[in-house]
Order: structure tokens, then sequence, then C-alpha cells
């Protein structure tokens, strides 16, 4: 496949590209925002460093965990513990955490195009900054969101209410236990709704979002459309960065565009398609805006 060729390297932020990416923005017929961590990384939302010691200094020292992205695969003992991990790490990163700039910067690039997001965040930071639900599909699940981790029937649940009060009541990196959450189907210990293997539940909400994102791409794929992926990075490259690369070669019309820190790159088949800007999001995004 094309995308197994050698890839250009990315050009580093300048006035040219900035000017380049602004007027692809504003003549686009339409775009399609990819979105992977690294935006969220750029607004603040860090897994690891500073941030992670102010909230899990406690879990650092007893086990040894460095950073939330792996704590939240640490095989705890009990489900105390996991939820006291969990319930923290929703909080902070879902439900008590402030709307990022580059979220706000980017709704109002967009906010008067005809646009549609893909992400793999889980975070909510895109409704959160304003931008149409019925514009989003969030492909790998949500921190607000539980499911039977069984997978016995196919519906989500709301936990914000059960979380505050399993941050308000832990002790000793312990929950109480009689705020565990049970399916009420099969009584199965409840799971986050996030794709880590083949139990992921893919709700009703997810299929109506898959369907508009088909929609979209029906209704624009042969027009003039940006592919504007921000912070997309090597873990699931399938979902966004692949297909988006594989859209620019068929459309002679599309424009592809990466802004990423260090990894902005493109095939050599859709060079002359492509705006790769190896800088930081934020800043990139704040230039857009002058």
């Amino acid at each position: 496949m094309f995308f197994k060729t050698e890839t250009k390297k990315s050009m580093q932020i300048c006035s040219d590209n900035i000017h380049w990416l602004k007027q692809a923005i504003e003549t686009a017929d339409s775009i399609l925002i990819g979105a992977g961590a690294g935006l969220s990384t750029a607004a603040g939302l860090t897994y690891s460093g500073t941030r992670f010691d102010r909230f899990f200094s406690d879990f650092k020292e007893k086990y040894g965990i460095n950073d939330m992205y792996a704590g939240g695969f640490y095989p705890f003992d009990t489900l105390e513990e996991y939820w006291a991990w969990w319930s923290r790490h929703i909080l902070i990163n879902r439900y008590e955490v402030a709307v990022g700039k580059p979220y706000f910067d980017l709704l109002a690039l967009v906010q008067n195009k005809d646009y549609f997001v893909l992400t793999t965040n889980v975070d909510h930071q895109f409704q959160l900054a304003g931008f149409d639900k019925k514009r989003l599909f969030y492909t790998q699940g949500d921190y607000g969101l539980w499911q039977c981790s069984k997978a016995c029937h196919t519906k989500t649940y709301d936990n914000e209410d059960t979380i505050r009060k399993m941050v308000s009541q832990q002790k000793n990196m312990k929950v109480p236990t009689d705020l565990i959450p049970k399916c009420s189907i099969c009584g199965a210990p409840m799971t986050m709704n996030l794709r880590c293997d083949d139990s992921f539940i893919q709700d009703k909400g997810w299929y109506i979002a898959a369907q508009r994102y088909k929609d979209f791409l029906c209704q624009h794929n042969a027009s003039s459309i940006l592919f504007l992926e921000l912070g997309v990075g090597a873990n699931t490259p399938a979902i966004i960065k692949y297909p988006f690369w594989q859209m620019t070669a068929q459309n002679r019309d599309a424009t592809y565009a990466c802004i990423n820190l260090d990894m902005a790159i493109c095939p050599h088949e859709i060079e002359r398609q492509a705006i790769c800007i190896n800088a930081d999001i934020c800043a990139v995004l704040s230039k857009l805006l002058i």
C-alpha cells in the first residue's frame, strides 16, 4: 500500500506554511478534523510529570506507577483499589478540567465551515469547548461512560455522580465497597467504556455517530475537502492517519494537513497536496487566528 513508501520530512513552522494552511481552511468546501492525544497534550492534559505527581503521588509511591496511561493498565488486587485509581483519573480528566485553549482556537477556525470531527480522544474536550455534538465521533469511548465488563449487553451508563462519591469517600487508595458498580443484568463488575480489547461496547450513540461520519464522507469526499490531522500518534494510525492519507490520494481536490510536534509526516504520493507542520499545535492554531 502507498503509505508504506518513504514519507516526507515535516516542514518547520514558518509564515508560508501558516499562510498555506489558513488559505486551505478558508477555501475548503468542508473540513474533516482527525484528533489524537497530542491535541489534548497541547491543551495541558498531560499524563505524566508534575500533573501526575499532583494527583497520584500516593499511587506512585506504593505501586511504582509513573504516569496515568500506565496506571490504567495496572493489575490492582481489589476493585476498591481499581476504582480509587479510575475515579481520580476520570474526575481530573473529564469532570474537573478546564477546556484547553487549542480546542477553543480550533472551534473558532472551523465553526463557520462544514466540519466533522473524528477523534480517538476520550476526555470530552470537544463538547466542553462548544463543538456541535452531532459533528463528533468518539471512536474509542468516553471517560464519562461505564459498561458491563463482560459486555453482556450493549448499553452504556453515565458515571459522574458515582465518580464524585468515589473520590470524596476513598481512603488509603480504596473506595467503599458499596460504591463498586455492578452490572444490573449479569452482576459482573462494570468497567470503563474504553476500547482496550474486544469487550468494548459500541452503544446506540456510537453507531449514530459512526453513521454521521460515513454520511459526511459520502457527501464531501470527492469535493474540495481539508483533512486536518492534529496530534495523531503511532498507536492507532489505522483510525485517522492512514485513512486520511488514502482519501487524499484518491481526491485531487483534497488537501492533507498535519500539525504534530516531531511527528508531522506524509507519504511521498500526496506530498503536493500536503501541509506538514512540525510544531506545537497550540502555537500553530494561535497563529492561524491572527
